[in-house]
């Protein structure tokens, strides 16, 4: 019975890494851990002593090699733990207004107007919170339709909401460097993926170009979703019911502006620029 569940449990060890690292830039690697791995076994057995010997010497320097290049895995996996031991996931009150970044990205869609909505979860931000400007302000429709108003100054960046808050926007975010990713994608969907690789956020991404919406968790991309869609999957990934609502027709104002901008000549999907060389 101990050996049953002695293998159980590191398949499921195994499981869990590589569902890790599925789909990120660590998956490459293994193969190159997989093969220093071999060259290694095959030392051994075939008994080449050059060979054997300088494998064993360098052995002790590979494991702190093998931290720095997987930090950023290691860190998600950590923290996940973390949150799962502690069950430290309450519910947030029944105010929290997650509703109006729904009917903001329905405006931003219908207008194209480009957005970076992130919602913090388990792992703090403010590493991030602190690299924007702060607003500590209620979550409100009109605010985020204010906010990424082609003409405003903090449009040009991220967003970052805690609880029913809106902390600060014109954030800097990480670029994701996932070499599976499409090389067509602008920097403010990589940012917005690049938060997810980094923390247990979830970004909600509109696109200036075709006006989709999208949504990055975990590292994983979701594009194209309907309002609907966004509302479903927010309802899901934060535990509560997102309500439908009247959804707000396009300000003929707004549609007008960003049609100047566009014949500007300016690349609407690279509007995300702070700090951030293309």
């Amino acid at each position: 019975m101990t050996n049953v569940i002695d293998i159980v449990l590191v398949a499921f060890v195994i499981y869990q890494f590589l569902m890790l690292v599925r789909g990120t830039r660590a998956a490459p690697m293994l193969v190159g851990v997989a093969a220093v791995a071999l060259g290694f076994y095959i030392a051994r057995v075939g008994r080449l002593t050059t060979l054997s010997w300088l494998v064993s010497t360098l052995l002790p320097y590979v494991v702190f090699a093998l931290i720095v290049v997987f930090q950023a895995e290691l860190r998600h996996a950590l923290a996940n733990l973390g949150s799962r031991i502690t069950l430290s996931r309450a519910a947030n009150s029944e105010s929290d207004a997650y509703d109006d970044i729904v009917l903001a990205a329905n405006l931003f869609s219908q207008n194209q107007t480009g957005a970076l909505i992130v919602i913090e979860r388990e792992i703090g931000l403010r590493t991030y919170i602190e690299s924007g400007v702060p607003l500590d302000a209620r979550l409100s429709y009109d605010l985020l339709a204010t906010i990424f108003r082609p003409s405003a100054p903090l449009h040009d960046g991220a967003v970052i909401v805690q609880k029913d808050r809106i902390a600060a926007a014109a954030c800097f975010l990480p670029l994701s460097m996932n070499p599976v990713l499409s090389t067509q994608m602008g920097t403010r969907h990589r940012a917005g993926i690049g938060i997810t690789e980094e923390t247990d956020a979830i970004a909600v991404i509109v696109s200036e170009e075709t006006g989709a919406i999208s949504l990055a968790v975990a590292g994983n991309f979701e594009r194209d979703l309907t309002v609907e869609q966004l509302r479903e999957r927010l309802s899901t990934l934060l535990r509560r019911y997102v309500p439908p609502t009247t959804l707000p027709t396009p300000i003929a104002g707004d549609t007008e502006e960003i049609e100047e901008q566009r014949t500007a000549g300016r690349n609407p999907d690279e509007s995300y620029t702070p700090g951030v060389d293309r």
